[in-house]
């Protein structure tokens, strides 16, 4: 087996530890929606946090295949903190896509030294935030409506406009400054667990190396490699949607062989040696369980686009960038209705059952299903159409 080979699986080895040491209390910590300032500390010190950053420079040295699987798997024991963890691992990175090489690298190495946990967002629909050039750099003002991570993240990515040009830029923010008030309105009901919310800036000062580089949508202003930024976190969305769809199918798995089908009638008869094998209740598993595979494959095929287009680097073109975004849409498209179908679905296999707050089932919906409202799948459907039918390359247009 190769480095490389061993690396991926002692990671995903440690994934399946730490998702395992998630579960035995997902349930307890998803109702009480404190802080994940536990869970972090157990990311940090599984080394999960340092996954993506270059060997040479201390990190795990893993590529975004490994990064996949490992947010799958720990979003399958707890989908908030499998998101917190997918939007880490791609900020973390986004220095690689828009600021220069050598910058990124002083980036991650002190991220890796620190350990960083990062946070933020820079979504297109986002209004962006004001950066006023200041004599020592440049002042960030403004409000960011929804940010996962903002409570407890060592750094922060934003999206900012530049004051007078309107060029929206990707910017690196320290968290810590007073200038910043994070948590406001973060009660959605669904991913308590992804320290989200919204966050204000006032007057934040942002040396002129934090700013990473423009995040233009304008045809030709960046790069075909740059633009691999998009399907990059598409694809850590649809990895976040499959393990929540994957995690309910293992707990309908563990809770249906374990009661009576809700469509068998009522009998004083003994149980049998095995639960029953009632048709409707195994036509429903096996519908969700083709819906799940299906979607993981256009996953796994869009994950190897991703990973042949980042190892052209400069030498990429735009349809190849296009055509790699837009296989990431489809999968993403894919993994969000999977997650919504069997969210919804899974329970009909266990009944009345289902709706117990102690199995706590609900929360992979409530988990799902607030994902999936702030990135809905029309924009990609009309996108991944007019590619197929006009050839008309996908916007550059990143989600939450």
């Amino acid at each position: 087996m190769t480095d490389a080979g061993a690396r991926q699986v002692d990671w995903l080895h440690i994934a399946r530890e730490t998702a395992d040491d998630l579960a035995t209390d997902a349930v307890e910590r998803e109702q009480a929606g404190r802080a994940p300032l536990d869970e972090v500390a157990r990311l940090r010190e599984s080394g999960l946090l340092t996954l993506m950053a270059p060997a040479e420079l201390g990190g795990g040295g893993g590529d975004w295949r490994t990064a996949c699987a490992v947010v799958r798997t720990v979003a399958a024991a707890d989908g908030a903190i499998g998101h917190l963890l997918g939007n880490h691992y791609f900020l973390s990175s986004s220095a690689r896509f828009f600021t220069t090489p050598t910058r990124a690298a002083c980036i991650e190495r002190d991220a890796t030294v620190g350990q960083w946990c990062w946070g933020g967002g820079i979504a297109s629909h986002e209004p962006p935030l004001v950066l006023t050039p200041a004599a020592d750099g440049y002042l960030l003002d403004g409000y960011q409506r929804y940010a996962t991570g903002v409570g407890i993240a060592d750094r922060l990515v934003v999206r900012a406009a530049h004051y007078g040009t309107g060029e929206p830029l990707a910017v690196l923010v320290d968290p810590t400054h007073p200038g910043v008030v994070s948590g406001i309105s973060g009660d959605t009901f669904g991913q308590r667990l992804a320290a989200g919310g919204a966050v204000e800036f006032g007057s934040v000062p942002v040396a002129a190396d934090d700013v990473l580089g423009t995040l233009s949508p304008d045809e030709g202003v960046l790069s075909p490699f740059a633009s691999l930024a998009v399907p990059t976190a598409r694809l850590v969305s649809a990895q976040f949607c499959l393990g929540i769809a994957e995690g309910l199918l293992a707990e309908v798995h563990e809770h249906g062989r374990a009661v009576r089908s809700p469509w068998q009638p009522f009998s004083a008869e003994p149980w049998p040696d095995r639960p029953p094998q009632d048709p409707y209740t195994l036509a429903v598993y096996g519908e969700l369980a083709v819906t799940a595979r299906a979607a993981s494959a256009l996953a796994d095929q869009a994950v190897e686009a991703l990973l042949r287009g980042l190892a052209q680097g400069d030498d990429l073109d735009d349809e190849e960038s296009a055509e790699t975004a837009v296989l990431a849409s489809v999968a993403e498209a894919a993994a969000s209705r999977a997650a919504q179908e069997i969210t919804t679905r899974a329970l009909d296999v266990i009944g009345a059952d289902a709706a117990s707050v102690r199995h706590g089932l609900d929360r992979f919906w409530r988990d799902a299903r607030t994902h999936t409202l702030r990135e809905p799948t029309a924009p990609r459907l009309r996108e991944i159409g007019d590619y197929f039918l006009n050839g008309t390359h996908p916007s550059f247009t990143l989600p939450a």
